[in-house]
């Protein structure tokens, strides 16, 4: 399936990309998040497991477990502090 992949400040930096359109066969973010792992190289450090990273799906921040479908945005961003 088709995806729209989008990355946000320090991560984006990481991935050299803000966005990208990714065909995949993951099934939740937590299994999208593994493909893009196992790229490896810096967006595989920014991404790794223990890392704090915040996800949304169309916009709608979401739990690692949530399902994609075709034409899905996904995004992943930094934890945020405001002030």
């Amino acid at each position: 399936m088709n995806i729209t992949v989008r990355y946000f400040a320090s991560i984006r930096e990481a991935a050299g990309t803000a966005s990208e359109l990714l065909d995949t066969e993951a099934g939740t973010i937590a299994e999208l998040r593994a493909e893009l792992l196992a790229r490896g190289g810096a967006l595989a450090e920014a991404l790794a497991p223990g890392r704090a990273v915040r996800m949304a799906l169309n916009q709608q921040l979401v739990h690692e477990h949530a399902g994609l479908a075709e034409g899905d945005e996904v995004a992943f961003f930094p934890p945020v502090t405001g002030g």
